[in-house]
């Protein structure tokens, strides 16, 4: 008799090595808050599905309660397996538009920007998603001016299963 252990990706033991399933935690349907700098809250919803032949993972943000209720943006993440190395690619209905290199750090998985060095400041951008459990996680956007010496949390997004 052979007897066949599920566990699920988020109880499984920490591994540092990027892999093609190293994001699919956030697979889902979400409700997204966070607590603006003037006590509202805002909401909105991300949904996370894999598309492609399950290759690459899209990603659906809408704000939608707040001051910036309309905001919609989209990313497309891919896994490369030559390189071992995620890349992330984010536009918004705003014009904005990021390009991210995905890493493992600890329990945390990380998106970051290349460094941009002007007028001798060496600035980079981080989304950092932590606190990883099946039904909640929180999600925050860093920035630094320092090379990565220090980060400044610049918006927190608690994520919840709908």
């Amino acid at each position: 008799m052979i007897l066949l252990i599920f566990i699920p990706y988020f109880l499984q033991a920490q591994d540092n090595s990027p892999n093609e399933h190293s994001y699919d935690f956030w697979l889902g349907k979400w409700k997204v808050s966070w607590t603006n700098a003037d006590g509202s809250v805002g909401r909105g919803t991300n949904h996370i599905l894999k598309i492609l032949d399950d290759k690459v993972i899209e990603e659906n943000f809408t704000i939608t309660e707040g001051g910036q209720a309309g905001f919609k943006g989209k990313s497309m993440s891919v896994y490369n397996p030559n390189t071992k190395t995620w890349h992330q690619a984010w536009a918004d209905n705003q014009g904005g538009y990021y390009d991210f290199i995905g890493e493992i750090s600890g329990d945390k998985k990380i998106f970051k920007t290349e460094a941009i060095e002007k007028n001798g400041k060496v600035s980079i951008q981080r989304m950092v998603f932590y606190n990883i459990s099946e039904n909640n996680l929180t999600w925050d956007w860093e920035g630094t001016n320092d090379g990565g010496q220090s980060w400044n949390l610049l918006w927190r997004i608690n994520y919840e299963k709908m």
